[in-house]
């Protein structure tokens, strides 16, 4: 009989065969100027959020929510917040979670039912994963961004006796390549095949759309069109925002379980969150900005043979997984924080650096960041001498 591998073997060969793979990853501290995070309006240490939270301390609001949403847990900062989001948002109504992950994940697992088909872009995010993972609807992916290929995929499905909802589930500008999803045509296909829209936009919010409302600001309201705004990037706080009609908030608050059976989110970061709303309400301006500083950027990427996302979202792809790592090094050891992406985060074969352009830097920043970015990729053989840096 063999002798059975010590507790830990398993995990231990399984870290050995990502680094194996310069897959490995491991936590490190900010450090340098910051290129890496979704604080895109640099909203996490404004004072004012702090200030925000102070307040609501001294009003007697809990540190905690002490439970569940639907025991103890329901404070009146998490029902203001919801409201005021709402109106901002221009929607019926929003529901609070704690993450953006945990959103995402109930959404997907609990809305569409068996029998229905989750229809997916390739490219979309893990959270809908796994709720696609702990759902009971039929999933396919179809290729990313394009509406051509979803309608194929529907039209495939009801040829084959596909007789439930579909759900088309899309991000409205994707996190790994900062590209804008075709929110109008996805949507007008949700109409025509009778089915739903679910969008996140969690890079979207606070940076698109009129008054960083997001790219589908035009539609909320939509009884067919559900979507997340996280408020961990660019409101600079924590936890998630889903807008969607009232029967479906309602049909979350009885069935998700990844909000029935999580302790609510701490009524001070829904103080918070308040008050980054109404900072984006009150200074629109952080929105041009950030717009500038994502175009001149844009203008330095364009001379490094780099194309443009038009988003603060700008990958570098090197391909290679090593290179990736090397060149993320590199870059932090001249100041800048910029991190290396590798599979499975991103498809095999399209490491990259993941450059975020926030308002924590300015266009100088953004200068010396091209030039350092530029010796980098020229000592990996990825750009000539004679290319601009």
């Amino acid at each position: 009989m063999p002798t059975p591998d010590r507790p830990l073997a398993r995990f231990e060969r399984s870290l050995a065969g990502l680094a194996r793979k310069d897959r490995l990853r491991s936590l490190g501290p900010a450090a340098g100027l910051d290129f890496t995070s979704n604080d895109y309006l640099g909203l996490a240490a404004d004072p004012r959020l702090t200030a925000a939270v102070a307040d609501a301390l001294a009003r007697g609001v809990p540190v905690g929510a002490g439970g569940s949403r639907l025991l103890r847990g329901n404070h009146p900062e998490h029902e203001a917040l919801e409201a005021e989001a709402a109106a901002f948002f221009g929607a019926k109504r929003a529901l609070f979670f704690g993450g953006g992950f945990n959103a995402n994940l109930a959404l997907v697992s609990t809305l569409p039912q068996k029998g229905d088909l989750v229809l997916y872009d390739a490219l979309v995010h893990a959270s809908a994963h796994e709720g696609m993972a702990a759902g009971r609807a039929e999933t396919v992916a179809f290729a990313h961004n394009d509406v051509d290929a979803a309608a194929a995929e529907i039209a495939r499905w009801r040829a084959a006796g596909g007789l439930g909802r579909v759900w088309l589930v899309a991000e409205s500008v994707y996190s790994m390549d900062g590209d804008v999803a075709p929110v109008a045509g996805l949507l007008a296909l949700a109409d025509r095949a009778e089915g739903f829209l679910i969008l996140d936009e969690a890079h979207a919010t606070g940076v698109l759309g009129p008054g960083g409302r997001g790219v589908a600001a035009a539609f909320e309201g939509r009884e067919n069109l559900v979507v997340l705004h996280t408020c961990g990037k660019a409101l600079g706080v924590s936890g998630g925002l889903v807008t969607a009609d009232p029967v479906l908030c309602d049909y979350l608050v009885n069935r998700a379980r990844a909000f029935i059976y999580a302790t609510a989110p701490s009524p001070l970061v829904a103080a918070a969150v308040r008050a980054a709303l109404r900072i984006l309400a009150d200074e629109p301006e952080r929105i041009t900005r950030l717009a500038r500083l994502v175009a001149f950027a844009g203008e330095g990427f364009s001379r490094l043979g780099v194309t443009p996302s038009g988003t603060p979202i700008q990958p570098v792809i090197v391909h290679d997984n090593a290179r990736a790592v090397r060149l993320a090094a590199r870059m932090q050891a001249a100041g800048f924080d910029l991190r290396a992406i590798r599979p499975p985060t991103v498809p095999e074969g399209s490491a990259r650096l993941r450059v975020a352009l926030t308002l924590n830097v300015g266009e100088a920043d953004v200068t010396a960041m091209l030039a350092a970015l530029a010796e980098g990729l020229r000592a990996e053989g990825l750009l000539s001498s004679g290319d601009a840096g």
